[in-house]
Order: structure tokens, then sequence, then C-alpha cells
């Protein structure tokens, strides 16, 4: 029987800070804030570099499957609207800015002891956007060096921001994994 005495479980305490007041920063996913400045300054550093030692679509076969290439893009993920007017420069900025900020407010409510993993894939996230955003910003567009291909099968460029962010995301769908398996065992 529970503490409350009527039979059922405990509820499991909320995944933020809760009522009782913001965590002091150190105990919060803020502590993860380094790897999302780590993760834009490699990005942007090697991004540099590709643009000073590459031509455009100048390209170095590394494996059978995977070439370093520099190429740009204005668009978004799968170059989607990269063939706007430009409009979209913008649109990504703001885009990246807001769900920064807004996955960052998220981090300063995590409890990282707890949530710890949760908090790395948020970070990776913000790394990613806005290591983009700073191309978008300076550039106009995004520069993409890494080209995966299968034979003749060639899969859109992308860069360690846009690696970032994929892996940031498969790192939330394990924590959300890992969390329904901890709800199911305490609830059977």
């Amino acid at each position: 029987m529970s503490e409350a005495g009527n039979g059922s479980t405990p509820a499991r305490p909320a995944r933020g800070a809760g009522a009782a007041g913001a965590l002091p920063a150190a105990a919060s996913g803020w502590r993860f804030l380094p790897l999302a400045a780590l993760i834009m300054l490699a990005d942007q550093l090697i991004k540099a570099w590709m643009v000073q030692h590459f031509a455009p679509l100048e390209r170095v076969h590394v494996l059978r499957v995977l070439d370093i290439i520099l190429t740009y893009n204005t668009g978004a993920a799968f170059s989607f609207l990269s063939d706007a007017s430009g409009w979209q420069r913008w649109l990504f900025v703001l885009l990246a800015l807001g769900v920064s900020a807004a996955l960052i407010v998220w981090l300063r409510r995590l409890r990282v002891a707890v949530q710890g993993l949760l908090a790395c894939g948020l970070s990776l996230i913000v790394g990613g956007a806005l290591g983009n955003m700073i191309d978008r910003l300076t550039l106009g567009r995004v520069v993409d060096f890494i080209h995966v291909h299968w034979r003749q099968a060639y899969f859109p460029a992308f860069n360690l921001a846009d690696s970032a962010i994929t892996v940031g995301a498969v790192v939330l769908l394990i924590d959300a994994w890992r969390e329904t398996r901890a709800a199911r065992r305490v609830r059977g």
C-alpha cells in the first residue's frame, strides 16, 4: 500500500524542477550547455577550414560510401526551400533562435542527476541548431561537407551541426523509450 493509504502507487515526480522552485544551475540541465558550445565551436572551425581549403563542389573520396565535399545549402534539411527567394534565411534563423531558447529553458528545469540523458540530447540539438544559424547569419547559407552515398544513390550533404541534431533526436527517443519502460515497471 502506498504512503497515501489508498492502495495506488505514489505519483512519479514531474520531469521538471517542480513547484519547489528553480534548481541550482549546476544541478540543472544547464550543466550540459558546454556540450552545445563545443558542438557550435567544432562545427564552425570545421566549416571555416573547409571553406579555406576546398573549392565549391571539390570532392575527396574517403571511403567507398563517404566523400568530403564543399557544398552550400540555402534551405533546410534535404534542401527544403533552397529555391526560395531569400526569405527562408530569416525564417530558419528565427526558428533556430526560438527552438533553442525553448530548449534552454527546458534544460534549466531538468534535474541533471535523473534526466542527464534528456539534457544531453537537448544540448546536442541546441548546439547543432545554433551552429547552422551562425552560417545563415554570416554567410546567408549553410556549409555542408559530409556526403554519404551507396553505389549511385547519393544522400544530401550534411555537416557536424546536422549530425548533432540527428544524434540529439535519437538520444531523445532513447530517453523516451527508457521512461516508458520505467513507467511500465512501476505499474506492473
